[in-house]
């Protein structure tokens, strides 16, 4: 019975830890494939920016051809049209933030909470 305890605590403690260590990895290790899709996607976004303007944010015929995923009710990940020049897109999972999102400012790969612009 003595073993059955330390085996079930050690396996607990390994799948725990291992848990752990998987949240604390780099961003570009844990999320390589949203971000290797949103690499495709800013570099369609930014070809078609070159020709035309930013699409809008509820635009999504156009918005599909740069391959964003179609969820029915949503596309993943989310495109925000900041202003004229600037977009971000978050991959919203959940109702809490931080986000995985990337801006044409920063121009890098983060965790953080979606831009609200300010009105004019």
């Amino acid at each position: 019975m003595r073993k059955l305890t330390i085996g079930f605590l050690t396996l607990l403690v390994l799948i725990i830890g291992s848990y752990i260590v998987w949240w604390n990895l780099p961003l570009t290790i844990n999320r390589s494939s949203d971000i290797k899709l949103g690499e495709k996607i800013i570099e369609n976004i930014e070809k078609y920016q070159r020709e035309n303007d930013l699409p809008n944010d509820n635009d999504w015929k156009i918005l599909k051809r740069f391959g964003f995923r179609d969820k029915i009710d949503f596309l993943q990940p989310e495109y925000r049209k900041l202003d004229e020049k600037n977009f971000e897109l978050v991959y919203v999972e959940g109702f809490d933030g931080p986000y995985l999102m990337w801006n044409s400012r920063e121009r890098k790969w983060k965790e953080d909470y979606p831009t609200f612009e300010k009105p004019n």
